[in-house]
């Protein structure tokens, strides 16, 4: 017997609606960290880190219960990219980020474009590890950006060094699948 048909129907769906909620936790998010764009920003900070678990909440709840979902495998990842990029946008708005930092805005379009281009000739994509590993150092670098005073060095280390796993992830999807679509 699957998990899946242990687990009640509203509960299935929970995962799905973390993901929405990610969505919906962006222009929270985004008035938050507008009204204490100079310092720390807990609010918005903790907006940001509960965006986080999220992330890590629906997909463990997804696969446990054996609900995975198209829209979950597109809108999860997205959901991320989106809530990240948006932080990014506005710490190198309000000088809290070099602006070199939104290089990751460049690696997105990039993946989101070449996944237009690849899905539709029968390309599967799944998050690597070392995707995750790199948007848990972006989310946890990022949350430690925004509650720590400006200019604060250990979590713009932590940022680069995540960022630079996010990019070796970024070549490792491009690899895969050109590898894959050329078959």
């Amino acid at each position: 017997m699957q998990a899946s048909r242990s687990v009640s129907t509203p509960l299935r769906q929970l995962p799905n609606m973390l993901t929405v909620l990610r969505f919906a936790a962006i222009p929270l998010f985004v008035a938050l960290l507008a009204r204490d764009q100079d310092g720390p920003s807990w609010a918005a900070g903790v907006v940001f880190a509960l965006a986080a678990i999220t992330d890590q909440l629906d997909g463990w709840l997804a696969r446990r219960w054996h609900v995975e979902s198209g829209f979950g495998k597109v809108a999860d990842p997205l959901a991320d990219r989106l809530m990240i990029d948006v932080c990014v946008v506005l710490l190198v708005v309000y000088d809290r980020l070099p602006w070199v930092a939104l290089l990751i805005l460049l690696r997105d379009v990039l993946l989101l474009g070449g996944y237009k281009l690849v899905v539709p000739r029968g390309y599967e994509f799944e998050v690597s590890q070392l995707g995750k590993i790199a948007t848990w150092g972006l989310y946890a670098s990022l949350a430690l950006v925004l509650v720590t005073e400006r200019d604060t060095w250990w979590p713009l280390a932590l940022f680069w060094v995540s960022l630079a796993l996010a990019v070796v992830a970024a070549a490792q999807y491009v690899a895969r699948a050109m590898r894959e679509v050329r078959r």
